[in-house]
Formats: structure tokens, C-alpha cells, sequence
């Protein structure tokens, strides 16, 4: 089956392609990408004027809780949660029950992908067994198994040299090493970032520092082995001076930053809704100089992608005290719109900019297909709609859990449609898109 996407803006920023294009899909493949390209018995389908078709969006950073916690979310809700915010292809955290630290974990994900169908998922395996920070996990058998990096993430790397273990290993079969950055002992107990809100309302704190100590300990790492090091969900301004100083020096570190530690603030802890646990979430939301450091950094290129950390949580798991809360929000369905709202429309960086974000680089960075809408690529596309008027209604969202600090939040873009292997997995019922 051949459709052929006419008339619509495309911005592949890997082929330095913006502007007004045709994109032939044959089957589950680009077949090709110019301007008045010839019909050939494809099914048309004509792009109005605004909307705007990308390569398919990759969620580097998400939580799908199967194997284990199926209560929070599972492979099949996830993946349609990602389609419906407009991500074509997930990698998936290892601390689900038990943990992703060997092959059989890894297959039983996959199985589940493909029982779904929807998104592509990309396992990522533990660096140690069990994430417990003692022993190095198998990682050729789970590069073996389909794994595409390896992380202890909801734990930082237990040593320096554990650290340095898993990056020479992985390094020999071209995987990142992620790292959740966060120096245990300056953290403590603390549930909230350390400042002025955590110590008005009574709260632990969690100070940036206990971040940036283990982004400098990663580059220096990194630079010790020459093996990719990825910093996940930055948050503090002095990760970011860390980050572009390991750049500036050639180090293989790349880092990404997630949508509510580019939005938000610690002042959200206080007030409307006092102790509210879904604006808690680690690392925490920090002041607003750390929030405008994300910004900044997205900006002038020292941030390398945007990942949502997509993390569910039972309701009755979130309504409890503050303290005994469980970190995170969910993310797949509120990202692209809290992106286009504050990045794009605030004048930040351009298209071609956020689409490095969202899908060049996580493809890079992870060395998985996509990120481009070159001949022969996946036909994973997605298609945005920057004008489109969004209401965040956390009842209605696709993933298993609810828990968004965004919920009611009214915002300007969206997603009008998700293309997966050239299958139309999603279309947004507000945007005008006939024979999709």
C-alpha cells in the first residue's frame, strides 16, 4: 500500500530538509521526499496548510512498569499512551519486578510490544544485577536480547568504578551508559528540592549539588574509557555548567532534560494545592533559575534531548503524605504540547530544533532507526499541529495512571497524527486530516 502525504511542511532536520514537501510511504518505508511527486496509484492524502511532518518522535525515558507492576501501567497502555503524544518508538527503564538485567526479561518486554503492536519499544537493561549496585550485569546477553543501553535508573551507579566497568563494557558493543545522576549521600531522606518552598512546608531537601557531583563523575568516567555517557532528566543549573563543560573538552556525554523541569518551579510545592505528591517527582522540580538554566541549554544546543520520564503511578499510591509518595508523573501525552507551547511559541529555538530534540538525537544517541525521513527509513511519522488549541484533561488520557502536575493546563500545539511502519495509530479527531 502506497500513501502519499501531499502538500504539508517537512521538517527533517537530519536531511536539512524544510519546507514544503510530498512524502511518498510505500508499505513500512520512505520511499521518497520532494516537491510534486508523481501520484503512482498511492492513496493521497493532503496536508492542510499549518500542519507540520516530522520523523516519528522516540521517548528515550519512559517507565512501562511490565513485568511487575501492571497495576501502574503495561506495555499495551504505555505504547498507546505514545502514540497519542505523538511518539513513534519508546526505550523502556529497567526497574520493573523483576528487574531487566537478563536476557528473559528483555524477550518478555518485546513479546509484549509486538503483542500491542503500537509504538516501538526499545528495552534498556540494568547495569548491575537486580539494579542492586554489586555485580556487573551480562551486558552482551542483553545487547544480545534486544537491549539498547543499559542504566540503574531510580538508582545512580553504586561506584566509580562500577561505573567504569559498565562503560567499558558497554562501550564494546556501542551502548550508552545512562545515568540517573544523584549523589545518594548528599540526598538522604530529602523528597523536595532544597530552597526556600521544601523548608516553608516542613519538606526534606534534595540541594542541585547532589545532581552535578555525579554528571562530573560520569565525564570524568567517560573521558577515562571514551565511552558514551548520557546524563537522563537534568535538572540543576550547575548539571547544565558540568554538561557543556564535558562537551567543550570532547567528551562523549550527551544529556536530556524533561518537560517539567523546563516548565516548572519548587513554587508549585506550596500552592494551588498545597503538598500536592504529583509535583513530586526525582530529580525534583527545582528553582526557576535551574528552571531557565533548561531552558537556556535548549537553546543553545548543550541539551541534546527531550525525554519525558513518563513515570505512572496508582492513584492510590499518589494520595498518600507527601513523604511516603512515590516519585514521578506520567508524561507520553502532555510533552509535545508543553513543547510547542513554551518552546516554539515563546520564540526559544524553531522546528528544526525541537525535532532534533524529540527525534533526531534520541535515535543517535541511542543507535536505533529513525530520527530521519530518508529512502528506506521506517515510515514513522508524526504530525504536529502547533496551532491547535489543547486542554490537558487527565481523565481522559490514554496511560493506565493520571498523575499530572498539567492537568487543566490550556496550551497552544499538538498532535494531529502518529504513523508507526506507515500504519496511521493515531489521529487527533480535532485536526483535518481525510484518508489518514
Amino acid at each position: 500500500m502506497k500513501r502519499l502525504l501531499k502538500g504539508g511542511r517537512v521538517v527533517d532536520p537530519a536531511n536539512r530538509i524544510d519546507g514544503i514537501h510530498d512524502v511518498l510511504i510505500d508499505g513500512d518505508r520512505i520511499a521518497r521526499v520532494g516537491r510534486d511527486l508523481p501520484v503512482d496509484g498511492a492513496t493521497v492524502v493532503e496536508i492542510p496548510d499549518g500542519l507540520i511532518v516530522c520523523p516519528g518522535f522516540i521517548d528515550m525515558h519512559v517507565h512501562l512498569r511490565e513485568p511487575g507492576q501492571e497495576h501502574k501501567e503495561t506495555v499495551a497502555t504505555g505504547t498507546a499512551s505514545a502514540v497519542a503524544g505523538g511518539f513513534t518508538a519508546v526505550a523502556c527503564m529497567p526497574n520493573t519486578t523483576p528487574v531487566n538485567d537478563g536476557a528473559n526479561v528483555t524477550a518478555y518486554i518485546l513479546a509484549r510490544a509486538a503483542e500491542a503492536n503500537l509504538a516501538r519499544v526499545y528495552p534498556i537493561g540494568a547495569v548491575s544485577r537486580g539494579s542492586k549496585g554489586e555485580l556487573l550485569a551480562d551486558i552482551a546477553d542483553l545487547k544480545k536480547a534486544g537491549c539498547v543501553a543499559i542504566t540503574d535508573d531510580g538508582h545512580p551507579v553504586s561506584t566509580a568504578l562500577l561505573l567504569r566497568r559498565a562503560l567499558e563494557y558497554a562501550g564494546m558493543f556501542g551502548m550508552v551508559v545512562i545515568e540517573h545522576c544523584e549523589d545518594q549521600t548528599l540526598k538522604g531522606d530529602g523528597v523536595a528540592h532544597e530552597g526556600f518552598h521544601a523548608s516553608s512546608l516542613g519538606l526534606r531537601g534534595i540541594p542541585g549539588a547532589a545532581e552535578a557531583l555525579h554528571v562530573e563523575r560520569g565525564a570524568l568516567m567517560s573521558e577515562l574509557t571514551g565511552s558514551a555517557f548520557h546524563v537522563a532528566h537534568m535538572s540543576a543549573r550547575s548539571s547544565l555548567r558540568s554538561a557543556r563543560k564535558a562537551k567543550e573538552a570532547g567528551i562523549r556525554l550527551t544529556c536530556e532534560v524533561c518537560p517539567h523541569h523546563f516548565t516548572l518551579t519548587d513554587a508549585l510545592l506550596g500552592a494551588p494545592i498545597p503538598y500536592d505528591t504529583n509535583t513530586k517527582m526525582n530529580p525534583p522540580l527545582r528553582e526557576e533559575a535551574d528552571r531557565d538554566a533548561m531552558l537556556a541549554g535548549i537553546a543553545d544546543g548543550t541539551v541534546d534531548a527531550i525525554a519525558t520520564d513518563h513515570a505512572p503511578h496508582h492513584y492510590d499510591e499518589k494520595k498518600v503524605e507527601f513523604d511516603r509518595a512515590p516519585f514521578g508523573i506520567v508524561g507520553l501525552e502532555t510533552a509535545v504540547s508543553l513543547s510547542l507551547d513554551r518552546l516554539i511559541h515563546t520564540g526559544l529555538i524553531r522546528l528544526p530544533r525541537l525535532v532534533e530534540l524529540l527525534s533526531v538525537n534520541p535515535a543517535r544517541i541511542l543507535g536505533v532507526a529513525g530520527g530521519s525521513l530518508s529512502e528506506g527509513a521506517p515510515a514513522d511519522v508524526t504530525i504536529i499541529a502547533p496551532d491547535l488549541e489543547v486542554r490537558i484533561d487527565a481523565s481522559r488520557l490514554r496511560s493506565k495512571s493520571k498523575n499530572t502536575p498539567f492537568d487543566g493546563w490550556e496550551l497552544r500545539g499538538g498532535v494531529a497524527a502518529t504513523l508507526v511502519g506507515g500504519r496511521t495509530l493515531f489521529r487527533n479527531e480535532g485536526v483535518r486530516l481525510n484518508s489518514l
